[in-house]
């Protein structure tokens, strides 16, 4: 596997320093909403990104969820309920790793043991393994009976680790698989264009990772996957299993203007699409949760991570956020 550049997503800058916010700031408003409905997990991430937090605090709410197989379990992933760890909330344990600059050293170690050992003989991951006592999860959420794995569960963990310069031996393994399904990807559902972004953004052969990029580009747009005019949504279909307004738009699949994705939209489809989830706060300060929801405490839970994210999208893109 051949390196021949660096990922295009340098590393996570420091968080912005507190302040006090104007209140009627979208930042404001949005703090209410974390600090009324927030796990600790997310207050502390709002703290580190918004509010010049210190990362440790961030990884000590984390430590609540890890499991002794050095995978996470716990709810991490409000959609799927109970203590075992699985691949989902191991991946979502990453991104908040890699969100503080912190996604490194004995603890990825442990994760990338525990990623090994629910892994196909190909490096694949499932997004969520059966066995064990059955515990509560939405009903949209995949669950592999036998071993299977795909991009979906797998492309957004080998990008992170290479994002990190995580090296380890299942890594070749599933960089190998990622490209296979990324280059062959047919896409009928946005969830698959947003894993394979997630590792072609920081895929080590950059000159392959564009020419996957552009491929996937031009069939997000034939396809209608992203909805290019917010004002017109109903004119695009909404995939199989989505709630009724459950569309994608260019904001999601390019959440940083560094993405391999940016390109495939112009400038007026992006600020449009900015536009439109700037506009997507509600009265109480938080971002919708666009999945079909199912039980009240994962939408809950899930909202505040939403906000946090719109934040974060609108701020890399230089959105004023108070």
């Amino acid at each position: 596997m051949a390196e021949t550049g660096a990922s295009p997503l340098p590393a996570i800058p420091p968080p912005t320093s507190p302040r006090a916010p104007d209140p009627r700031s979208p930042l404001a408003r949005a703090e209410h909403l974390v600090w009324l409905t927030a796990r600790v997990l997310e207050r502390r991430l709002f703290a580190y990104h918004f509010r010049g937090g210190d990362p440790g605090p961030v990884e000590t709410a984390l430590e609540a969820y890890r499991n002794e197989d050095g995978g996470y379990g716990h709810a991490l992933e409000p959609d799927v309920r109970g203590p075992a760890s699985q691949p989902l909330h191991t991946a979502r344990a990453l991104r908040v790793l890699d969100a503080v600059g912190r996604c490194g050293g004995q603890r990825v170690e442990r994760v990338c043991r525990y990623l090994t050992s629910v892994s196909t003989p190909e490096g694949a991951l499932p997004l969520i393994r059966a066995g064990g006592q059955s515990r509560p999860a939405a009903p949209f959420v995949p669950v592999a009976a036998g071993p299977s794995g795909e991009l979906l569960a797998t492309g957004p963990v080998v990008g992170l680790l290479h994002r990190n310069e995580v090296w380890h031996a299942w890594l070749f393994r599933a960089t190998y698989f990622c490209w296979q399904a990324a280059e062959s990807l047919e896409p009928s559902h946005p969830y698959e264009v947003q894993a394979a972004v997630a590792f072609l953004d920081t895929a080590p052969d950059r000159p392959r990772a564009q020419a996957a990029a552009d491929r996937l580009g031009r069939l997000v747009r034939e396809r209608r996957l992203a909805v290019l005019d917010p004002d017109d949504s109903g004119a695009y279909p909404v995939s199989p299993g989505c709630a009724p307004d459950e569309h994608r738009f260019p904001h999601d699949y390019a959440r940083d203007p560094r993405s391999l994705a940016r390109a495939w939209f112009t400038d007026d489809e992006v600020a449009r699409s900015l536009d439109f989830l700037a506009a997507e706060q509600e009265g109480d300060g938080g971002w919708p949760v666009r999945r079909p929801r199912w039980a009240l405490a994962p939408a809950l839970e899930a909202r505040a991570r939403t906000t946090i994210e719109a934040l974060r999208t609108l701020r890399a893109y230089g959105r004023p956020l108070g």
